[in-house]
């Protein structure tokens, strides 16, 4: 019962989110599941673009494009049923601090856990950079946070505007047409900030020269949950293998260009995290349904096997032969990447 009630307030908050009442948070029952939100689904009026209901939603542009193919960006039309990417896996890494899974572009946010309470999260969707402007994978800490920042552009940024006959000056002033926003943090990380924007319909883009930005309502939440030396651990997960009460999830996601050759229709990827996620059990997947998810790249969780009970014998592990229903044995932990 408590668990039952706790993920009707997630999805509680998910709904006040839609009003710009609060992030988007969930509260943890079991610690050891990963799947958090439900699938939602709102209709257009008229005067909606999908980036409207992307933002008033709590999504970005990428997510709400992939959930809804078909459908006219700017002209979905009066009382189209729009799909809200509103159900995500965890990513697989600790749940502590900030967690940017860049190619997903989204961040996960976990607070420090009360004594007591469950673990809770928020997730945001994020701007990140555009190709030869990545931000670093590494693990870092919040430095530095602050209001109404001022921007210096780097020199290399100004040539860049410059060639397009966009002269930039050394300093932009707090206000309307600086790029942070009203706040920004710093990471330890030289340059890198994780910060709002003036330039909303970018969230869910490669725009920035390396930095996260976030929508302004959303920073504005986690600049004031977040304190100086929060850990930020940023990871390329293009695909996230999950349990959730006894059933194998698949989410995949399109992989950054620059990674296209080595994630793209690449199960190997895939079969590395289920290796790590049930070791010690013996699970039964529908390797047809998981390689559709990874050509579909549709960014959705999807339930692709199942967890039959503790392994009891070791198999081969030369990867799936394709076959519906392939059984895998494992009783060894076998750590796959971030």
């Amino acid at each position: 019962m408590l668990k039952e009630f706790l993920y009707h307030l997630s999805v509680i908050a998910l709904a006040m989110l839609s009003t710009g009442a609060m992030a988007a948070s969930y509260e943890l029952a079991n610690g050891e599941d990963s799947l958090i939100g439900r699938p939602l689904t709102t209709h257009s009026e008229y005067k909606d673009t999908l980036l409207d209901i992307a933002r008033k939603h709590g999504f970005g542009y990428r997510e709400i494009i992939l959930s809804n193919p078909g459908v006219d960006v700017l002209l979905p039309g009066a009382g189209k049923e729009i799909a809200l990417p509103s159900q995500f896996l965890l990513p697989h890494a600790p749940r502590q601090g900030i967690v940017l899974n860049i190619p997903e572009l989204r961040l996960y946010y976990y607070p420090p856990r009360k004594q007591g309470a469950p673990l809770q999260v928020y997730t945001f969707p994020v701007g990140i950079g555009k190709e030869g402007w990545n931000t670093p994978y590494a693990r870092t800490n919040i430095i530095k946070k602050q209001k109404d920042p001022s921007w210096y552009p780097p020199e290399s940024i100004r040539r860049e505007h410059a060639a397009r006959g966009d002269i930039l000056p050394k300093r932009v002033a707090p206000g309307p047409d600086n790029p942070l926003g009203k706040y920004a943090m710093r990471m330890g990380l030289g340059a890198y900030l994780i910060h709002g924007t003036n330039n909303p319909d970018a969230i869910g883009m490669r725009a920035s020269h390396g930095c996260i930005r976030l929508y302004p309502e959303d920073i504005e939440n986690l600049y004031s949950m977040v304190g100086l030396r929060t850990p930020v651990n940023i990871i390329n997960q293009p695909f996230k293998v999950a349990l959730h009460q006894g059933k194998i999830y698949l989410e995949a996601h399109p992989s950054l260009e620059e990674d296209e050759n080595i994630y793209r229709d690449n199960l190997t990827s895939v079969v590395q995290i289920l290796i790590d996620v049930t070791a010690g059990s013996d699970y039964t997947v529908d390797w047809d349904l998981a390689k559709r998810v990874i050509r579909e790249l549709q960014g959705i969780p999807v339930a692709i096997g199942i967890i039959n009970g503790p392994a009891t014998t070791v198999a081969e592990t030369a990867g799936p032969s394709g076959r519906k229903g392939l059984k895998l044995r494992l009783d060894t932990k076998l750590t796959g990447s971030d």
